[in-house]
């Protein structure tokens, strides 16, 4: 009988011992649970890496970016950058970005060697979502979502008002085009939608510009692809210093919209900056809000707007988010 009540304290002793370890484990387990809760709700860092940052030709985007931010409750950081980076600066700076905290970016893919080895390098610290463009030879092979205009659709919609405002007749009419980096996705894609309509209208390209206007020989018409290619020529233009050409192009900021407004600029496209802004804001968020989250390409509108209809009602948001 004493044996047996030895066994039934050892067993006692055993269960209790059991019983404090399992108790234990749960108080860790629940410690651990509620930090990272803790932690999860935290506001998210994201960084945003694009080409001169402080231009205003950003204002929209940017904007988009902040009102994403504050839905989705992430914290927002726009690096100041200066204008010409290529995509190996940017990995560092991205770097840098991830070092100080960073827990996803959004990045302009600029030009650079080997970029699905670098933006895969990127990917495998953090989440990556791309803007405005992808970075060439990069997007069939990789999982990087694009949230961009349809450059090709954008370039091709300039095209075609220039030939609306000459009844399709350019028979003798001389055209240069100009845009800031002929060699990006983005770049390529424009100057293609161009010349497929006005080639095919039998249109004589005189040149091609990338940045400088200087020395270009007299045309009739400048096409420019791009925001600051646009901002320039107009500049140009107002100098008296394009011999009179008529200027068409692609633009998104308050700048662009006053040479538009004063009569410099005869016709101008201009993508959906803030929705660009706002979905890239949103992915990265979905990203860091879901382990099982996988990115998709998504394509922001445009709109053709000339002189007369600046300011009408339809495109009273599109200014006002330019203006933020």
């Amino acid at each position: 009988m004493k044996k047996s009540i030895i066994k039934s304290m050892t067993n006692s002793k055993k269960w209790f011992i059991v019983t404090e370890a399992s108790m234990a484990v749960l108080v860790l387990i629940l410690a651990l649970l509620l930090f990272l809760e803790k932690k999860w709700n935290e506001p998210r860092l994201v960084s945003v890496i694009v080409q001169n940052s402080d231009d205003s030709q950003w204002s929209a985007f940017r904007y988009g970016l902040k009102m994403a931010a504050q839905d989705q409750g992430m914290e927002l950081f726009v690096v100041s950058t200066g204008d010409g980076m290529d995509l190996e600066e940017e990995m560092e700076i991205a770097q840098r970005e991830i070092d100080r905290g960073a827990d996803a970016v959004i990045l302009q893919p600029a030009a650079g060697t080997d970029p699905q080895a670098l933006l895969k390098k990127l990917e495998q610290r953090v989440p990556v979502v791309l803007v405005e463009s992808a970075a060439i030879k990069v997007r069939d092979a990789s999982v990087l979502p694009v949230v961009e205009p349809d450059h090709y659709a954008m370039g091709k919609a300039i095209a075609e008002e220039l030939l609306k405002d000459y009844n399709g007749k350019i028979d003798g009419k001389s055209f240069g085009i100009v845009t800031e980096n002929a060699g990006s996705e983005a770049g390529m894609k424009r100057q293609k939608g161009v010349l497929d309509i006005l080639r095919n209208a039998g249109a004589h390209i005189s040149w091609f510009a990338q940045n400088s206007l200087e020395s270009q020989p007299k045309v009739d018409v400048v096409l420019a692809l791009d925001d600051s290619s646009l901002t320039a020529a107009a500049e140009y233009a107002a100098a008296n210093n394009l011999h009179r050409a008529l200027v068409y192009g692609i633009g998104h900021s308050t700048e662009a919209v006053y040479y538009l407004d004063t009569g410099i600029v005869k016709c101008m496209v201009v993508p959906d900056a803030f929705y660009m802004g706002y979905q890239s804001m949103t992915q990265a968020a979905e990203y860091l809000h879901s382990y099982f989250y996988y990115g998709q390409d998504q394509t922001v509108s445009h709109t053709v707007i000339r002189r007369r209809e600046l300011f009408s009602k339809k495109n009273q948001e599109l200014l006002f988010t330019m203006s933020q």
